[in-house]
């Protein structure tokens, strides 16, 4: 039996992993019940990545390396996402991973124009998510977490823009028939969103950011949490 695995691009901090988990956890926990069995691979730590006719589906982190450092670790995952994506197989990447998918497929990744965004945000999906198997099941409008100030300036070729908002226009896009990419943490919850800022609060000062306005303003985002159980269906 194929195994849904999950890539790991990083650890969360420390502090965070102590209290509430690390990447994989959060993910697993939102997949439930699991449709397969789940192995994890560590890309960050070298870890082999395994044969393509082993799999049925791919998650990928994370992380707070940058895409545009191309890490060793990082560039071959990049070399072995088009192969996924070129058998049909099913494909989530989240902020890191939503970052290194387009930058493999052709995309341009960097700094965003305009900063960090963090804490939790009201994200728009389009008419095209509409008729998406995975995004079809979120509102029009719904709030999701997010902490990133690498972003997708470019996206690739044939990739179909599913949601936005006013500071992130490539929120998520799909390729293909089954490689989904999101800006945003359907991972998070409201206290990990806050012990983010938390750990964070000294950087957001110095950008002119408000740690506590930005703690005042997590809520809870179920929405955005459904579509790990709804990609481990898919």
């Amino acid at each position: 039996m194929r195994n849904l695995l999950i890539i790991k691009a990083g650890k969360s901090f420390p502090s965070v992993v102590k209290k509430c988990g690390d990447f994989e956890d959060w993910i697993i926990s939102g997949m439930i019940p699991l449709p397969c069995e789940v192995k994890v691979a560590a890309a960050y730590k070298n870890t082999r990545l395994p044969d393509y006719d082993s799999i049925s589906g791919v998650v990928l982190t994370g992380s707070h390396a940058m895409v545009t450092d191309r890490e060793p670790w990082s560039e071959r995952i990049a070399q072995w996402i088009p192969g996924l994506v070129e058998r049909g197989i099913p494909f989530l990447g989240i902020c890191y991973g939503h970052q290194l998918l387009a930058q493999a497929m052709g995309g341009t990744v960097g700094y965003h124009p305009k900063g960090r965004e963090i804490g939790t945000v009201t994200i728009k999906v389009n008419a095209e998510a509409k008729e998406d198997p995975l995004l079809n099941v979120l509102p029009t409008e719904f709030p999701a977490h997010v902490t990133h100030s690498q972003s997708v300036l470019k996206l690739p070729p044939g990739a179909g823009l599913l949601a936005s908002n006013e500071f992130e226009p490539h929120h998520a896009f799909r390729l293909g028939k089954s490689a989904w990419s999101i800006q945003f943490h359907p991972e998070f919850n409201a206290r990990i969103m806050r012990s983010y800022i938390n750990e964070m609060a000294e950087f957001l000062n110095q950008e002119g950011l408000s740690p506590d306005l930005l703690r005042n303003n997590v809520t809870e985002t179920p929405d955005s949490n459904m579509l790990l159980r709804r990609f481990a269906q898919i």
